[in-house]
């Protein structure tokens, strides 16, 4: 970590390097300098990451698009270069490094007041409105057909089929769930395919705390956490917002009479969005809700998928944890299939 830190410009001199925030995927430091200048420096995961260059590359192109409409602002990430002239360094055990400059700014897990979850939503719009003159197909998908949905229903029915964990037969209620929904949950990768909608720069992890919020002011600054930043489509950002953040309990809640999703919420969200993203097409926002349903179907089937398979891919701390992860989602579909019609008012009106 600290012969890392000294393959970067900073300006100054590393004085002390920390561990810095709650992440799970890459180690994070702060390094501060003799001139009192901070910066973010990195570890990234080879685990989860498998094309690390690619996905440096995404982000570079994309974050100096942004830089390049708005000069002198903290409306994105700036990387700094390693002296081997790429924005990454490769250590000699094999490990990536990355740094960019601090933004001093404040980020919380779960919003505080509905104008959070809305600056939230201004964030995403906003991301997606700057790179709206982006060629998106040429982004690296560095997460192959991570929402196409079809694809994980065909992964779906191989863990029924296989059974590994010996389980199938236990859970045959939520299967049928999952399964008598597989017509609708093709709908947004048919319109893909199709042209209806058109591909977009997407970040895919759109949870509150991945925006960075003005301390004072507790409005966006930029959005971070952008290893997932490939194509994909609008509903996909606004979707998973919705997901996670209109629910009234958490994804992993046993007790499904405290899961629906907020209305109230699901307006404040939608009210920012549009807002901060005036050039989705009619076909896009009315694509909305469908991206907060699919969103949230694909996510639990991938959670009873993973639960089929033995637990392999999602951190679990009991045996049922995924079980009670997909049964969540379950609730959270089933009570937007009894609001759609209010959902769509919503979204119309806007």
């Amino acid at each position: 970590m600290e012969q890392a830190a000294f393959h970067f410009p900073y300006h100054g001199t590393p004085v002390s390097c920390e561990r810095f925030g709650s992440g799970h995927i890459n180690r994070t430091f702060i390094v501060t300098t003799d001139t009192g200048d901070r910066y973010i420096l990195q570890c990234l995961s080879s685990v989860a990451f498998h094309d690390i260059p690619g996905l440096m590359d995404n982000i570079i192109r994309v974050t100096q698009h942004i830089a390049a409409k708005t000069p002198g602002e903290d409306s994105t990430l700036h990387f700094l270069p390693a002296d081997n002239r790429l924005y990454y360094y490769l250590d000699e055990s094999g490990a990536y490094w990355r740094s960019y400059r601090y933004v001093d700014a404040i980020c919380i897990q779960l919003p505080e007041t509905p104008d959070d979850f809305y600056q939230s939503a201004v964030a995403f719009g906003t991301f997606q409105n700057q790179l709206s003159d982006f060629p998106a197909e040429t982004l690296t998908e560095t997460i192959p057909n991570f929402h196409n949905t079809p694809d994980r229903y065909r992964k779906f029915w191989k863990a029924i089929a296989d059974n590994l964990s010996g389980r199938a037969g236990n859970v045959q209620p939520e299967i049928d769930f999952y399964l008598s929904r597989e017509e609708a949950g093709g709908s947004l990768q048919r319109m893909r395919d199709q042209g209806i909608l058109p591909l977009r720069v997407t970040h895919n992890d759109t949870k509150l705390n991945n925006v960075l919020l003005d301390e004072k002011t507790r409005k966006a600054v930029c959005v971070i956490d952008l290893d997932t930043v490939m194509p994909g489509l609008s509903a996909f950002d606004f979707g998973d917002s919705i997901r996670f953040g209109a629910s009234t309990a958490a994804e992993d809640e046993q007790d499904l009479e405290k899961v629906s999703m907020d209305l109230e919420l699901f307006r404040t969200y939608a009210e920012g969005f549009i807002a901060a993203c005036p050039g989705l097409t009619p076909e896009e926002r009315a694509a909305l809700p469908i991206g907060a349903k699919i969103m949230t179907l694909e996510c639990g089937m991938r959670f009873l998928t993973d639960y089929l398979d033995g637990d392999h891919y999602f951190k679990t701390a009991y045996p049922e944890h995924n079980l009670v992860r997909a049964r969540t989602q379950m609730k959270l579909v089933a009570d937007m299939e009894e609001k759609w019609s209010e959902m769509e008012r919503i979204v119309a009106a806007l």
